[in-house]
């Protein structure tokens, strides 16, 4: 199935591209081509380099004039939290850029996947690249403060720069002065694909699992899933 017009994309971004194939270009992933080797246009991924470079100016001059206050080493966290690729496929689903994406149909099919998230997380950074060839730093200045830096004050509030494990240990020792330890329940699979699955516990409560490829991506899911069963 061929994406949806871009006509409708330019108008949920609010631009209007001088070139509508570099836009087109943006949405183009890899696999799409393995599937139609006579497609007129390359794939994303080189435009995507461009605006991760772009995405990450802008978003340092904004964090550096607006917070002379905060160290170096809270600029970077407040950086990463919004450029980081789960975030970016948040505000790429919001703005139904998925609908516009150009996939082969195995990847058309795989809609709730990991995988998934980071076709559209990296679709996001290769749409603002092309949007910085098209309109200028300006225009890519626009969308992303338009889009991106606007959930600035929500990942403050919720404080979402600070890592899962770091926000659940504080919080639970702030709410209940309990610290939170992480065991080990399960290990899956061979060496190099194995599979943990890590249980985080206050006390002798097992509060939540999470499950990652390494020990330490397991238990900042548990951590994650921690805070959300909690509510904090």
């Amino acid at each position: 199935m061929e994406p949806n017009s871009l006509f409708e994309l330019q108008k949920t971004i609010h631009l209007t591209f001088r070139n509508s194939e570099i836009l087109k270009q943006a949405l183009v992933h890899r696999s799409y081509l393995n599937e139609h080797e006579d497609f007129p246009l390359e794939h994303n991924e080189r435009l995507e380099f461009l605006g991760d470079a772009v995405l990450e100016l802008v978003i340092t001059e904004n964090l550096y004039l607006a917070y002379p206050e905060k160290d170096e080493g809270t600029l970077t966290a407040l950086r990463s939290a919004l450029v980081n690729a789960n975030f970016l496929a948040q505000i790429g689903k919001a703005i139904a850029l998925e609908d516009y994406l150009y996939l082969s149909k195995g990847e058309s099919k795989d809609a709730s996947s990991k995988a998934r998230n980071i076709i559209i997380a990296n679709a996001m950074e290769s749409l603002i690249g092309a949007i910085y060839l098209d309109q200028g730093y300006e225009g890519a200045k626009q969308f992303v403060e338009e889009f991106i830096l606007v959930k600035l004050p929500y990942i403050l509030e919720h404080k979402l720069y600070q890592d899962p494990k770091s926000r659940f240990q504080e919080e639970s020792q702030a709410r209940l002065n309990v610290t939170p330890v992480y065991k080990v329940i399960s290990e899956i699979g061979p060496d190099h694909q194995k599979v943990f699955t890590v249980g985080v516990h206050l006390g002798n409560d097992l509060v939540a699992q999470g499950t990652g490829t390494s020990k330490q991506e397991a238990q900042a899911d548990a951590a994650q899933k921690g805070l959300d069963a909690k509510g904090w």
